[in-house]
Formats: C-alpha cells, structure tokens, sequence
C-alpha cells in the first residue's frame, strides 16, 4: 500500500467533467479511453491539489466547465504518512483559487508539505530541443517537489524583477530606485539557486544509485552560477547600465538553463533522438520519485499523461514494475487497455467515455 495516496477524487464542473466521484484504493490507476473524453482533465484535477497552477498552467476560469461558466471545485481524501486529510481548492467565477485542508483555510504552499506530486505530460517531449523557460520551469516543479519554499521564493524574485524591468524601461536611472527591488531579487534568487543546486545534486544521486531499465543523465546548470545574495546583488548593480539599453534584467537565476547528457554514450539530450528524449524525461521523473520516497518518507503521486502510447512493450513492462517497486499511486492515461496489459491486477483501471454530452467513469 503507497504512504501516500489519494482515496478519493471528486470533481464538480472541472472541464469536462459536470461531476465525477473516483474511489482508489492506493493503486498505480490506469485512466484510459477516446481522444477527448476527458482522460488528461482527470490528472490536470489532481495536479490541482499541489502548490501551483497544475499541469496545464491554465487560469482558474480556463477550467470552469462551459457553457456554465460556475466555477470549479476538486475535493480529495488524501492519505500521508499515516495521516488522513480532506483537501478541496476550487474558484468561484471571476475569483482567485481557494485551498482548505481539513476544514480550514491554508495557503497553496501549504499543500506542498503534505502532498509531493510530479508529472510527466505530451508537452514536455520538446523539453530538451525548446528554450531555456521550458527547462527552468521543470527545474523548479521538481525543485518546489523536495522544497516547499521553493514557491516563495520564485514568486519573490519574479515580482521584484517586474518592477526592476518596468524601471528599466522607463529608463530610470537613479540607484536608489533600484536598492530596494535588488536587495529582494538578491535574497530570493539566492534561495533559488541553492534550492535548484540542491535538487540537481539529489537527482544525480538517485540515478546514479538506480537499479533502472532507462537511461540515466548527467545533470548540470548553465548561465550565471552566482553563489550568494552578496553576489547577485553586486552583479545586479554592475549591470544595471547594460539592463538599461536591453531594456530588461539580464543577470540572475531567471537566465539559468538545465543540461542532460546521456550517460551511456556522452551525447547531450537536444542531439537525441526522439525516443531517448523521451525516456530521458521518464528516467528524470523516476529519480524524482525515488529521492522523494527517501527524503519525504513516502514516493509522490505520479501524474503520467500518455505515456505508454511512446514506448515498446518491454519499456512499459519496465515502467509499470518501477512505479509498482517504488510503491507510488501513478495515474496514467492510454487510449485503450491495452497499454496497461503489462499491470493487470496491480492497478485500478477506470475506462472514461462520454454519453449524453457527460463523462462517465467506470471501474474495470
């Protein structure tokens, strides 16, 4: 039985689910059916019940269902380490998301410390081959995966630096403008570039240590690998002149990029092929889950959006037995069931269809 599990899963006017109620018992859930029934709004509701705007990024009213256009609302019963805690976050039309744990109000961080969730969705496939932002982004989803805070301090840093670009801009040049905003973007980005050192070194431990049927990496961080808030401070003052004639910040943790090379044979990831890419980023994923489990005392809820249609059998027979040796609750999506042969009875498997202009849910 995994430490950390949700037991039920209910939703009300979350895309295109008018409402749905799931029972789970722990089990890795195979969540299959037809393009566009609704299999990927299934996972992005459990996203939801993490720190963040969940796996699609979306605004709150991008995922009120239409044509009601009422708000949304997922609720669920979530087993941590022992422990049994009612979550529900939902946002009513036109208002800010709302998080209560256990009846009572609670900041979305808050979310972060009883619950670790990663995912893996079709977006990322261009992970290695896109821009940095892209790279930084998934950085910091595993990032804020072993550290709570993790959240804090980006929103910090990236507010201060709005209002240090908007001076910029403005072409605003006296310092005493700047002291203020530079010493936040200091102190944060500071947090920020330990706090993904961090996360980069735990990786590496877990895949070095890892017993897998994928490829493993060497991770590194590029850009400006300032060391302490003294340092980003000074860095910032020297520039100020250069980030007045580009209009914009052009030193600090926010120009950062992540680099993979393939282990077993010395070829970065943005000169793989498509395929090793691919298992890459489930190798990363994986090494998330397995730290996770030693750091936080249990494996994360693992969010797997069509992920068996880009592997053979014996890569999904390799997936499904790490998932299942790592104990974690993995919600995964197929189109059909015969992706999730290879699992048999040690998942849950619930067929998602689509009567009347309703989802339906069944238990197979």
């Amino acid at each position: 039985m995994a430490e950390l599990y949700l037991s039920a899963l209910k939703l009300s006017h979350f895309r295109s689910h008018k409402a749905a109620h799931l029972d789970l018992d722990g089990r890795p859930i195979a969540v299959y059916g037809a393009n566009g029934a609704g299999k990927t709004n299934i996972l992005e509701a459990v996203s939801m019940l993490s720190p963040g705007r969940g796996l699609r990024r979306a605004k709150s009213d991008e995922i009120a269902r239409t044509p009601e256009r009422l708000g949304w609302k997922v609720s669920g019963a979530l087993h941590s380490l022992g422990q049994l805690h009612e979550i529900t976050t939902r946002a009513e039309h036109g208002a800010n998301r709302t998080v209560t744990i256990d009846d009572k109000t609670a900041p979305q961080i808050a979310l972060g410390r009883i619950a670790r969730i990663v995912w893996l969705v079709p977006a990322m496939d261009r992970l290695w081959i896109e821009g940095a932002e892209g790279r930084r982004r998934f950085l910091d989803r595993m990032t804020l995966s072993f550290e709570p805070a993790h959240a804090e301090a980006t929103v910090t840093y990236e507010k201060a630096m709005r209002e240090r670009n908007r001076l910029l801009k403005d072409m605003v040049r006296d310092a005493m403008w700047y002291k203020a905003l530079e010493d936040q973007m200091a102190e944060a980005g500071a947090a920020i570039i330990a706090n993904r050192a961090a996360t980069i070194a735990r990786l590496q431990r877990a895949m070095d240590a890892a017993q897998t049927a994928f490829p493993t990496a060497a991770l590194s961080i590029e850009g400006d690998l300032i060391d302490s808030a003294d340092a980003l401070r000074d860095a910032l003052d020297r520039s100020r002149q250069t980030d007045l004639r580009a209009g914009r910040t052009l030193t600090g943790p926010h120009r950062a990029d992540m680099a993979a090379i393939y282990a077993a044979k010395g070829v970065d990831a943005k000169q793989c092929s498509t395929g090793e890419q691919k298992a890459l980023l489930i190798s990363l994923i994986l090494a998330n889950a397995r730290a996770l489990s030693e750091d936080f005392g249990a494996a994360p809820i693992i969010l797997l959006d069509e992920v068996a249609a880009h592997l053979d059998a014996d890569r999904r027979a390799a997936l499904y037995d790490e998932i299942a040796g790592l104990g974690a609750q993995a919600w995964m999506t197929g189109t059909g069931p015969e992706l999730f042969a290879e699992l048999g009875a040690r998942a849950q498997h619930i067929d998602v269809s689509e009567e009347d202009g309703l989802s339906v849910l069944r238990g197979a």
